[in-house]
C-alpha cells in the first residue's frame, strides 16, 4: 500500500471505548487470534487492489501506542486522535486527507474482519457511479414496530430494509460538503451524505463484515480463528420456600391444583429460582436476589418463568446459552412423579435446553420431611455463543 500520491482514502474509525464490549479497555485494541481488531482491520485495507491513504482515528492519547503497533504492518499510515463522538472522530480523519485523493471510504474498526474485496467493490462502485455507496445485507428477521409501552404496532415489510455495514465510500467532495453541513449527530455517514440531497447506493455486503459490539459478538470473532476453546461453565443454585403463600401452588413451571401455595416476594416457584440461581452462578452474573430484588415491585407475584427468561436474555447478551440443567426437588408434596416430563418439558421451552429433575424426601426428617416446604438444588451447564 503506498500512500505517495493516492486517490483512495481509507478512515479506520477505532476512537470508541466499547463500554458494552465489556473488554475494560477500548475495543480497537481488543485481541483476536493473536491480534487487534484494529490490526485485523488494517490488514483488509492494505489487501486492496488500490493503493490508499490510511487514516486511523484512535483514543486521545494512544496515537503513539497505535504508531508502534503499526509500523510493520501499515508503515505510513497517518494516526490521529479522535473526538467525543463518531461524527467528530471522521470529522478529524477528514483533516487528514492527502490533497490527492478522490474517493474516500470511511470504516469501523469494530467491523474488523471485513474482506479486503468489499473495500475493493465499493471504491468501484463510487468510481462508476459518482454517489455515496453503501454495502449492505437484507435483512432475515421479522421486524416489528412498537410504541413506548413495547407493544406491537404493526409489522414493518423487511423487502424494502437492508443491514447497513462498512466501509462507506464517497466522493471526497460530497463528504466534505455532508460534514460541514451537518447540524446534529447522525449514525453513519451516509445519513450525512443523504441529508445534504445526494443519492447513495447500496451494493452487496459480507457476512464476515459483522461489527463486535457486545461480549456474543467477539465469542464469534474468535471462533473465527480458533481462538477461543468452547469450555462449558457450571453453577449451583438453591432455594427453599415455605408452605403457607397466598394463592395457589406454582411449582417447577407448573400449576398445581388444589395444593397450598408456597410463600414468597414471587410465586415461591423453588425450582425456577433455584435455576435462575445457577444459570446466574454460572455465568458469573449474580444471583436471584441482587439481580431480582425483592424490592422491586415489578417481580411481586411474578410467576418462575418471568425469571427464567429475563436470565435467559442476560446471558446471551454476555454470549452464553444454557447446554442444559439437572434440579433435584427435596419435598412430600406434591407428588412429583406423574408430571414430571411435563415439567421438563415447559422449563426445556423456556432455557431452549434440555431440563432433568428429579423429587425425593427426606424420609420425615428435617423442614422437608415434616412437610413444611419445599427445597430445591439445581446444576446448569453454559457454554459460549457460537
Amino acid at each position: 500500500m503506498s500512500a505517495s500520491s493516492p486517490r483512495v482514502a481509507v478512515i479506520v474509525v477505532a476512537a470508541g471505548s466499547g463500554t458494552r464490549l465489556g473488554a475494560g479497555m477500548p475495543k480497537a485494541f481488543v485481541s483476536v487470534g493473536g491480534r487487534t481488531l484494529l490490526e485485523h482491520a488494517v490488514h483488509a485495507v492494505s489487501g486492496m487492489r488500490s493503493d490508499a491513504q490510511l487514516i486511523a482515528v484512535v483514543p486521545a492519547g494512544a496515537t503513539d501506542e497505535v504508531r508502534r503497533l503499526l509500523a510493520a504492518l501499515a508503515p505510513e499510515a497517518v494516526v490521529v486522535a479522535g473526538g467525543a463522538s463518531r461524527q467528530a472522530s471522521v470529522e478529524a480523519g477528514l483533516a487528514a486527507l492527502h490533497e490527492a485523493v478522490e474517493v474516500v471510504l470511511v470504516h469501523d474498526a469494530a467491523r474488523a474482519f471485513t474482506p479486503s474485496g468489499q473495500f475493493d467493490a465499493v471504491v468501484a462502485a463510487v468510481d462508476a457511479a459518482g454517489e455515496g455507496v453503501v454495502p449492505g445485507l437484507p435483512v432475515s428477521d421479522t421486524i416489528k414496530r412498537t410504541d413506548a409501552d413495547a407493544l406491537v404496532t404493526g409489522t414493518v415489510d423487511r423487502s424494502e430494509l437492508v443491514a447497513v455495514q462498512t466501509p462507506q465510500g464517497f466522493p471526497r467532495d460530497i463528504l466534505l460538503q455532508a460534514y460541514r453541513a451537518a447540524t446534529e449527530e447522525a449514525t453513519d455517514d451516509a445519513a450525512l451524505v443523504a441529508a445534504i440531497g445526494h443519492p447513495v447506493r447500496i451494493v452487496a455486503g459480507d457476512p464476515l463484515a459483522f461489527k463486535v459490539t457486545t461480549p456474543a459478538d467477539l465469542a464469534r470473532a474468535e471462533q473465527l480463528f480458533g481462538s477461543a476453546p468452547v469450555v462449558p461453565r457450571i453453577g449451583l443454585g438453591t432455594d427453599t420456600h415455605a408452605f403457607g403463600g397466598d394463592g395457589e401452588l406454582w411449582l417447577a413451571g407448573l400449576h398445581w391444583p388444589d395444593e397450598p401455595a408456597l410463600a414468597g416476594h414471587s410465586d415461591g416457584d423453588a425450582v425456577a429460582h433455584a435455576i435462575v440461581d445457577a444459570l446466574l452462578s454460572a455465568a458469573g452474573l449474580g444471583d436471584i436476589g441482587s439481580v431480582f430484588g425483592t424490592d422491586d415491585p415489578r417481580f411481586a407475584g411474578a410467576r418462575g418463568e418471568v425469571f427464567l427468561e429475563a436470565t435467559r436474555e442476560r446471558l446471551a447478551a454476555a454470549g452464553l446459552r444454557v447446554g442444559n440443567v439437572s434440579v433435584q426437588l427435596i419435598g412430600n408434596r406434591p407428588r412429583f412423579a406423574r408430571r414430571r416430563e411435563e415439567a421438563e418439558r415447559v422449563l426445556g421451552d423456556i432455557l431452549g435446553a434440555p431440563v432433568s429433575i428429579s423429587a425425593t424426601t427426606t424420609d420425615g426428617l428435617g423442614f422437608t420431611g415434616r412437610g413444611e416446604g419445599v427445597t430445591a438444588i439445581a446444576t446448569a451447564l453454559l457454554v459460549p455463543v457460537t
